[in-house]
């Protein structure tokens, strides 16, 4: 029997994002030959710049883990070249997700990394399948409004990262997408700013 998806991260770190990265894939790919270069829903970057964001997060994330720095972020980024298609850009994201599958898979649960404070591979993890989840969901309001992130994985990232989250209030995807100011919940105001805790001790 599976899991509780609210357990999943601590027990299946990469598994969760593995299924993230997979998701995102499916969707995104069929609509590589369309106009990247509009808006991704309401964010100010093109779906293009959106995409390449997500690359540099899941690039960030595993070297995280594999320095295992304890004060800052390593001293390296990630540049995807502006005219880089679209198909090319998907395919780094992709290498940036198995780079921190890798890094997931090479980590033990007692590791600890900097994000703004000591954060462990599960950390990473959720943080990992919190941007691809999201951000795909920033494109796809443009390329294909009808998509939704997985509610299962949803859950996951909130029991992890937003500790805060209203329970009871529906669908796990509605209620990440308000917790990162992205929706409406019924008798909540929408947030215009809001922080995921990753790091713990």
């Amino acid at each position: 029997m599976d899991q509780p998806a609210p357990d999943r991260l601590a027990d299946a770190p990469a598994d969760v994002l593995a299924e993230a990265l997979a998701a995102s894939a499916r969707v995104l790919r069929p609509h590589a030959g369309a106009d990247w270069d509009r808006r991704a829903g309401s964010l100010t970057w093109s779906c293009r710049e959106t995409a390449a964001h997500l690359a540099h997060d899941l690039a960030a994330y595993a070297g995280q883990l594999a320095g295992l720095p304890g004060d800052r972020y390593l001293a390296f980024d990630l540049v995807v070249p502006a005219a880089t298609e679209p198909a090319e850009v998907l395919r780094v994201v992709d290498a940036c997700g198995v780079l921190l599958l890798a890094a997931l898979a090479r980590s033990s649960p007692r590791d600890r990394a900097w994000h703004w404070g000591p954060c462990d591979p599960a950390g990473f993890a959720a943080m990992g399948t919190a941007e691809t989840l999201l951000h795909t969901w920033d494109i796809t309001r443009t390329l294909q409004p009808a998509w939704e992130p997985p509610p299962e994985l949803c859950a996951a990232v909130l029991h992890r990262l937003f500790p805060d989250a209203p329970t009871g209030a529906g669908d796990p995807a509605a209620v990440l997408l308000w917790c990162t100011g992205r929706g409406e919940l019924p008798g909540r105001p929408r947030r215009t700013s809001w922080a995921w805790r990753a790091a713990r001790g």
